[in-house]
């Protein structure tokens, strides 16, 4: 599936020099995924990706389902299917409904996602597309979001933007 990547992707194991950060992202994730194999080739930026991204998915003030429907989101606005198909797994198992998964896919916002659920969306769709998000967005936002959470929420839309223009760029996942 990763053929047509712009950069080669690392074979787990074969660079005894990569051995101990790859027993990390290991631990961490079960297996070095395809993204993992690519970051190795710069293991500096591996290791801060790792750390940087299980901080995000798992030290997140968010409740998993949320987090998992911006990160679903996000792969459908940039175009970033292996995003998308990875994080599948992730939403069903923090118990976002099939239907919301589906949804997500949508130009508009469906009412199948609650109040809350709809400004993430909105929030998400305009922090991916247009950037400067204005102030009545925001506004909305802070209705269900402040402090911890609401910087947890930027930083989870913008890192997983991130993400996906990575995987985009380098072709990762084509």
């Amino acid at each position: 599936m990763t053929s047509n990547a712009r950069i080669p992707a690392i074979t787990p194991g074969t660079r005894p020099e990569l051995a101990e950060l790859e027993a990390k992202i290991i631990a961490k994730r079960g297996r070095i995924t395809p993204l993992y194999q690519h970051l190795l080739n710069s293991p500096v930026m591996a290791q801060g990706w790792e750390e940087f991204l299980s901080a995000v998915r798992q030290r997140n003030s968010l409740p998993a389902d949320l987090r998992e429907l911006i990160i679903l989101r996000v792969a459908v606005l940039n175009r970033a299917p292996y995003e998308f198909e990875a994080h599948i797994e992730h939403a069903l198992k923090a118990g976002l409904p099939q239907s919301k998964i589906e949804a997500v896919k949508e130009a508009k916002v469906a009412t199948v996602f609650s109040a809350e659920e709809q400004v993430v969306l909105m929030l998400t769709d305009t922090m991916t597309h247009e950037i400067e998000v204005p102030d009545e967005l925001f506004a909305r936002v802070s209705t269900y979001f402040e402090g911890q959470r609401l910087l947890d929420l930027c930083i989870t839309i913008g890192t997983y933007n991130m993400v996906s223009r990575v995987l985009v760029a380098l072709h990762i996942g084509h």
